[in-house]
């Protein structure tokens, strides 16, 4: 393992647990404990919680703060109350993403960028380059700890450890309190599809809080787990993964993303851009499939339609909660409807596929 990997406040309850632990966006981080499927399962019917202390954080402050996050984002900020967050993304001149974000407004003058960890030098440099005189700007991924507890347990887990009324706590919106006596901003948005809760808080609060979620999870059967269940969770709902299914040379009409976009809300970074997109309408679009036969669609692997090859596969996987092949392309926009057919060439063969409308999975309890 490289020395130079960055480390989170777990990183040594990981590594006594046994857990694998992999590179991953600069961080050495757990990619499983047990299995891919059983920390899956445990998401889908009880409740797992995942380290993901590695994404980014950036705190927008002062009077111009809102203009100044609307300026580098293309949805729109000003609907946020607070307490509230909001889907986005960040993209260039050219209308392709710099990445995929969650926006918090913290209270009226302040406003916390949630980024991806692969990320985070690329959006910080973006953001300063864009970054009015009198808005301060905050780097707090390295001194932040975040926590993922999801699964339909999950609110019973929290509320052994929390003094936050979940039961008021709407998706997508935050309230600040306390785990393990550790002050601490708890969030409902996720990344699995099921009810889940994230907890943001200093570094060195990690074990305390580590511990206080792990002992009121034992009577509900919660289990660590690793970003591999984390990738397999999400793909079944086709939730976008930066550097797979989108990237700067991916704009958000092609990418499905096409609702986060406001372009009436004033000026932003490639605003012009994006309305001659939306104007024409986009030459592809990211669609989501099932195989018809047996096979895993990796990432990488050639899509082929009527016997020629026209792209990749961006996500794969074998979904564990439907027992079959699932990915994601980029296909002509005139191929992408539903029902279509397409093969997954797999080691030389080519493996029948037809798209499917997202999610793959929908029987989570995301919104119970």
């Amino acid at each position: 393992m490289p020395e130079d990997l960055k480390r989170t406040g777990f990183t040594d309850i990981h590594e006594q647990l046994g857990a694998r632990m992999m590179p991953f966006a600069g961080f050495v981080m757990p990619i499983q404990y047990t299995s891919i499927t059983e920390e899956h399962r445990a998401v889908r019917e009880r409740a797992g919680v995942f380290d993901v202390s590695h994404m980014g954080e950036f705190v927008f402050g002062g009077p111009n703060a809102l203009e100044a996050v609307q300026r580098v984002t293309v949805n729109d900020v000003s609907t946020l109350s607070v307490d509230q967050a909001q889907y986005s993304a960040m993209i260039n001149e050219s209308g392709g993403i710099i990445d995929d974000c969650v926006v918090y407004r913290l209270d009226q003058t302040r406003y916390m960028m949630v980024v991806n960890a692969s990320n985070i030098a690329k959006d910080w440099a973006h953001v300063s380059h864009h970054l009015p005189s009198d808005v301060t700007l905050a780097d707090e991924s390295e001194s932040t700890s975040l926590l993922a507890v999801q699964g339909p347990r999950a609110s019973q887990v929290m509320a052994a450890v929390t003094d936050v009324p979940l039961d008021e706590l709407r998706f997508y919106w935050k309230r600040e309190g306390v785990v393990a006596s550790v002050p601490t901003m708890v969030s409902r948005t996720g990344y699995t599809g099921e009810l889940g809760y994230e907890l943001y808080f200093d570094h060195e609060g990690s074990a305390a809080v580590w511990q206080a979620v792990m002992e009121a999870g034992e009577g509900v059967g919660l289990l660590p787990c690793g970003l591999a269940a984390r990738d397999t969770l999400r793909l079944e709902m086709r939730y976008a993964l930066y550097g797979s299914d989108i990237d700067d040379t991916v704009n958000p009409y092609e990418a499905a993303l096409g609702w986060i976009v406001k372009l009436d809300k004033g000026d932003f970074v490639g605003r012009d851009r994006l309305r001659e997109i939306a104007d024409s309408g986009p030459k592809r679009r990211l669609v989501g499939f099932r195989l018809l036969e047996r096979g895993i669609p990796r990432t990488g692997y050639p899509v082929a339609v009527d016997g020629t090859e026209i792209s990749e596969v961006r996500s794969g996987a074998m979904s564990p909660s439907l027992g079959y092949g699932i990915g994601t392309c980029y296909l002509p926009a005139d191929h992408a409807k539903s029902g279509s057919t397409l093969a997954v060439l797999i080691r030389g063969k080519e493996v029948a596929a037809e798209i499917v409308k997202p999610p793959f999975y929908g029987g989570g309890s995301l919104n119970q």
